[in-house]
């Protein structure tokens, strides 16, 4: 491999999921490979009893410049774990920025500060 195909940044550290009510929360790697817009700020609700994946949820969206490298652009999940005695999903992300995710009705809100 040539320096100019060497990645630009390493790979997104593993997080770890949630489990609440019998649903497993994930992060969705390689996004756009399922063809999502974007590789980061993307989830997925797994049923525990059968493996069954319930839905994804694209919880934020990264802006994109093409004339720059797609892959130092593109914003991680770093962290998840329930809120809101656990009726929501907080969603951190390699900004510092933190979401709720209603998991009644996948609406997603800026989260205050911890």
């Amino acid at each position: 491999m040539t320096m100019e195909e060497q990645p630009k940044r390493a790979a997104p550290k593993p997080v770890a999921p949630v489990e609440i009510d019998q649903v497993r929360y994930e992060v969705v790697r390689r996004a756009r490979a399922r063809g999502f817009g974007q590789d980061g700020g993307v989830i997925a609700a797994i049923d525990l009893a059968t493996g069954k994946e319930l839905w994804t949820l694209v919880v934020y969206r990264t802006a994109h410049d093409k004339n720059e490298e797609r892959d130092v652009q593109e914003r991680y999940i770093t962290r998840l774990s329930p809120a809101n005695d656990h009726a929501a999903l907080r969603v951190e992300d390699e900004a510092r920025r933190a979401f709720l995710v209603d998991l009644k009705t996948r609406e997603v809100s800026q989260a205050d500060e911890k």
